[in-house]
């Protein structure tokens, strides 16, 4: 099947089209993939390309599964050890479960120097891990020497260090280089001159960069510049130049300059010149130098399996000394000679044989996503070698004696040999509070179960929560769930699956949001049983809520985000770090009320306009409507009330949607006509109307320049696929709210013209409306109903009750949730096709249907690689947290595979705020006053001054102002009880005040406090 005519199944893939588009998604459903080595490394990589939909994957191991596999390998079981089976053969069947789409296929067949490796010319891409140097450069040889060349990758961890490398060949091309929507910029100017200068409208900056092209469309006056194309030099943020235009017309107005994206070829060189002058990423400024100190290292530990055909010993001094040889050996032959790190070498020796799941996670999650760019030619490959590391482990670890790396002949072996066995049973007695189970939290809890977290026998649970049920989207990420999971709790589905991985872990599922509404589930008694809280969420306003009681309990939260191929982690520790809340994005701009009701100018502002339409038309008003008759049950009760002179709030527009309820399906198809002539034709002639063409503003300049575009009407045509489905779909929702039966007949071209060509359409005619125009007006309140509004009301309200069409089955309508999944319910028909409707009476560019989901459905890019990544890297942090680390070792990570580029910073130190005298505190401190039942406000303000040397001049609890000394009747207070100011719960054992203190000299502001947790009653502690 071709490439391009290829079916993608939207219900799975949906997340993930809009990460990679559908040319690569194509791509990769046509391309065969080698992976060699079914570690814990060479499992994650196959998770993640499966979940992404390649069209088949052979896996290849030799080895059998021991016990050390299950702390490594999510997919091996107790009785694979048992049987001895093939780790390539047990991990098999679950990895196929992934996707029903994908061909798995197991080799066990030898792989090594006298191997005959043709096989492998069937392959697109070919992935080893786990593999010797030696073979691993053969293999990259003939990789290279095929037409077109076979992608090549090579990966490993070796205990608490982790190394890529990718060779596409001498030339391999990329479509796209980051994945990023063509930039847009509106144009005020353009100079006539050489080079022409090109300045952004408003001041917006245009994002580019010197040596892109861009082209133009819309320009007036320098016509000859519309569909031609320029490479672009930039000037400054707000400008670029473009060339010589001394000759064109003079700019007049308008203009648009679209961003072209051009295939770039990337030039790869083989492994045997890599290795003597490596060129790597750079991930982690602070040390820029380990890369290649790691780049030595891990070529002394190849050097040492070549030479004693084992891995160096655990622990072994005698096996770091020999190994520390050959890094030195090794260093003089690599350009530059690089310096070597003896303790990198001893401790990677020491280490070696280990495995930390995390970091495998977190590599494989980068592995994969250039796995994926091999065979779709989407996104920047890594050029050539990334080496990662957690060696801050390492800092704490020096103290611990070298048998607590040694094997017990258990699950978490690999583990204890990267962490030592005392770090290993803390995370075995860990608390763990983890909130939301989608992606991220599927991956976490795979994480979990490698680490052993929550499996103490004494102490040790993993609290997770999520109200979500599974969808097929899901599927597509959030690998713990199958397709006969759907619609079942994410929290439970995720706890059995976790468990089936480690069977010692403890979980305890909840179906709640994590929210002021379940404070009585998670109290403050909650919180502070936890040891550590993780959140996998989709929105800021849960996180911050989250952060706050974190930082109320003291207690640790590891945060984490991904948007497509761009992920986010952060790291919070009580007295060491800032909080999320401590910095605050910008809000997200919101599109001006009058450029979605009269002037848009993008094809988001046409799809945001009709999403209100639908939210307005299908959920609001149909909402207002049963509630108005809920609370007045029956007509003739409302006529009578509107008679007697109540004003009842909501009456005339609810009497106005009973008069023109449509009652059958003709009448529904009509009210679709109705409104496709209001919203696309009446709608431009009254814009017109208020503002014609030549108009112009006080300046002499036209109203009708850019940003804003004219309206054009559009007239009505039944065979134009557009018009007609906005006719059906819009009819389909109005017969659905009015609970109108309708049959497939009802809906086909035939009826629908029929019932369309008997309707008489009202010409326009002009009202004197006012637009608005400024862009900082919100959207205005309702106009006050008129009296002769009323009088029309009452007339209409008695024809309907005469004509028995004001019954108990008329007065109910059914409102609709918008629900992008669903592609059966007409929704996201709809919106686009109103959408594209509007755009076109503007001059927009439309939206295909998967974009106007996007947009209107507010959808958040998704693909498995970059959340594997994510929670790898959360999960490190986490054993610095159980760990008790000192503030340098805590990693913040931002990420985006595509271009690739990894950054690693250290956290945000908590900032002391200094009182006086010496008195300073931190997000973290709260001060404490035990009070008893005849407390006064003034006892409270003398027990702070005593406990704490400083005397409180205000004291607030939340919003209301409990002490202010210049507030009248205020000073009076001082004698009242706490109680009775406080007034609290009856289950409230505390409440947190506000206290600030007077300034230093007069005239300056007060001096902020931390809160003041004032208990009503001594606590035994």
């Amino acid at each position: 099947m071709a490439a391009d005519s290829m079916e993608i199944d939207d219900a799975l893939y949906s997340r993930q089209r809009y990460v990679l588009g559908d040319t690569a998604m194509q791509k990769m459903a046509q391309s065969h993939v080698f992976l060699s080595g079914m570690g814990g490394l060479g499992v994650e990589i196959a998770k993640n390309i499966v979940l992404a939909g390649i069209k088949a994957l052979t896996i290849h191991d030799t080895k059998q599964c021991k016990t050390w596999d299950l702390g490594t390998n999510f997919f091996v079981r107790e009785d694979d050890v048992l049987n001895l089976r093939n780790r390539g053969e047990a991990s098999l069947h679950h990895i196929a479960e992934l996707n029903p789409y994908v061909q798995v296929m197991s080799s066990t067949a030898p792989l090594n120097e006298v191997t005959d490796i043709s096989f492998l010319r069937q392959y697109q891409c070919v992935i080893v891990t786990e593999m010797k140097l030696s073979l691993q450069k053969k293999i990259n040889d003939f990789c290279r020497a095929q037409h077109p060349p076979i992608k090549f990758i090579s990966a490993d961890v070796y205990g608490i260090w982790a190394r890529l490398f990718c060779d596409f060949g001498d030339e391999f091309e990329v479509l796209d280089t980051t994945g990023e929507e063509p930039k847009e910029i509106f144009i005020s100017n353009i100079s006539q001159s050489n080079p022409g200068i090109v300045t952004c409208l408003d001041n917006n900056p245009h994002k580019l960069e010197t040596g892109q092209f861009v082209t133009f469309r819309e320009v007036n006056g320098m016509q000859c510049l519309n569909g031609s194309t320029h490479q672009i030099t930039v000037v400054s943020p707000y400008s670029f130049s473009i060339g010589n235009t001394v000759d064109m017309e003079p700019y007049l107005h308008g203009g648009i300059a679209i961003q072209i994206k051009t295939p770039k070829i990337f030039h790869f060189q083989q492994l045997e010149k890599q290795l003597i002058n490596p060129t790597c990423l750079v991930a982690d400024f602070s040390k820029p130098e380990a890369p290649l100190q790691i780049h030595i290292a891990m070529l002394a530990l190849n050097q040492f399996q070549e030479s004693f055909a084992r891995m160096p010993t655990i622990g072994c001094l005698q096996d770091a000394e020999e190994m520390l040889k050959m890094a030195v050996s090794i260093s003089k032959t690599l350009e530059g000679k690089p310096q070597v790190n003896e303790d990198m070498v001893k401790w990677l020796s020491r280490m070696a044989q280990g495995s930390l799941a995390p970091l495998t996670a977190a590599l494989g999650g980068v592995a994969s996503q250039e796995v994926l760019k091999a065979v779709t030619g989407k996104f920047s490959p890594l050029q050539q070698w990334l080496y990662t590391d957690a060696f801050e482990l390492v800092t704490f670890l020096e103290k611990v004696s070298h048998e607590e790396f040694l094997p017990r002949g258990d699950r978490y072996d690999a583990l204890r040999a990267c962490t030592g066995d005392s770090l290993c049973q803390k995370l075995h007695r860990l608390n763990v509070f983890l909130v939301g189970c989608g992606a991220i939290g599927c991956e976490m809890l795979k994480n979990f179960a490698l680490l052993g977290v929550g499996t103490g026998r004494e102490r040790g649970m993993v609290t997770i929560t999520d109200p979500d049920l599974i969808e097929k989207s899901n599927l597509n990420r959030q690998f713990l769930f199958r397709p006969h999971h759907i619609q079942k709790p994410k929290s439970c589905t995720a706890a059995t699956a976790t468990r089936n991985i480690n069977p010692q872990i403890k979980i305890d599922p909840y179906l709640n949001k994590v929210c002021p509404a379940t404070e009585n589930v998670y109290n403050d008694d909650f919180y502070t049983a936890q040891d550590v809280v993780v959140t996998a969420l989709d929105n800021v306003e849960a996180r911050r809520y989250i952060d706050s009681r974190c930082l109320a309990s003291l207690r640790p939260l590891l945060d984490s985000g991904t948007m497509g191929t761009k992920g986010h982690t952060e790291v919070i520790v009580p007295h060491l770090t800032e909080s999320y809340n401590s910095h605050r994005d910008p809000p997200e701009e919101e599109i001006p009320f009058c450029t979605l009701k009269s002037f848009p100018a993008a094809t988001e502002h046409t799809i945001q306009w009709a999403r209100d339409k639908f939210e307005s038309a299908f959920s609001h008003k149909p909402s207002l409507f049963n509630k108005f008759w809920q609370t007045y049950p029956s007509a003739e009760e409302v006529l009578q009330r509107i008679k007697s002179g109540e004003s009842l709030e909501g009456s005339f527009q609810v009497i106005k949607c009973l008069s023109r309820r449509p009652r059958s399906w003709p009448q529904c198809v009509e009210l679709a006509r109705l409104k496709f002539e209001k919203y696309f034709n009446h709608k431009a002639l009254q814009l017109l109307h208020s503002f014609p063409i030549d108009t112009r503003l006080k300046d002499g300049s036209l109203f009708w320049q850019s940003p804003k575009r004219p309206p054009f009407p559009i007239q009505f045509d039944i065979n134009d696929p557009l018009h007609y489905s906005f006719i059906l779909s819009t009819a389909k929702l109005f017969a659905v709210i009015y609970c109108i039966p309708f049959t497939e007949k009802d809906m086909s071209e035939e009826t629908i013209l029929k019932i369309i060509s008997g309707l008489r359409i009202q010409e326009f005619r002009p009202s004197n409306k006012v637009v608005q125009t400024d862009e900082t007006v919100r959207k205005p309140d309702p106009i006050p109903i008129s009296s002769e509004d009323e009088r029309n009301a009452v007339l209409q309200l008695e024809t309907a009750i005469l004509a028995n069409e004001a019954t108990k089955n008329d007065l109910q309508m059914k409102e609709l949730a918008f629900e992008k999944d669903d592609d059966s319910n007409g929704h996201i028909d709809f919106i686009t096709a109103a959408s594209n409707l509007r755009a076109k009476m503007y001059n927009i560019e439309p939206a295909d249907r998967l974009k106007t989901k996007r947009i209107a459905g507010k959808i958040i890019p998704a693909i498995a690689t970059s959340t594997a990544a994510v929670s790898g890297l959360v999960a490190l942090e986490l054993i610095k947290i159980v760990g008790g680390y000192p503030f340098q070792a805590y990693k913040n990570c931002f990420f985006n595979l595509a271009i690739p580029i990894i950054v690693f910073t250290e956290t945000a130190e908590v900032r002391k705020t200094e009182i006086r005298n010496g008195i300073s505190f931190t997000i973290w401190d709260r001060w404490t006053i035990y009070g008893k039942d005849d407390f006064t406000l003034l006892d409270f303000i003398n027990a702070v001054k005593e406990k704490y040397g400083i005397e409180p001049t205000m004291v607030v609890q939340g919003v209301k102002m409990l002490y202010v000394p210049v507030m009248p009747g205020h000073v009076k207070r001082l004698k009242l009880t706490m109680q009775k100011l406080v007034k609290p719960a009856a289950n409230k054992r505390y409440v947190d005040l506000t206290v600030s203190f007077a300034p230093e000299t007069d005239g300056e502001e007060d001096l902020p406090g931390p809160p003041v947790r004032y208990y009503f009653a001594h606590e035994n502690n």
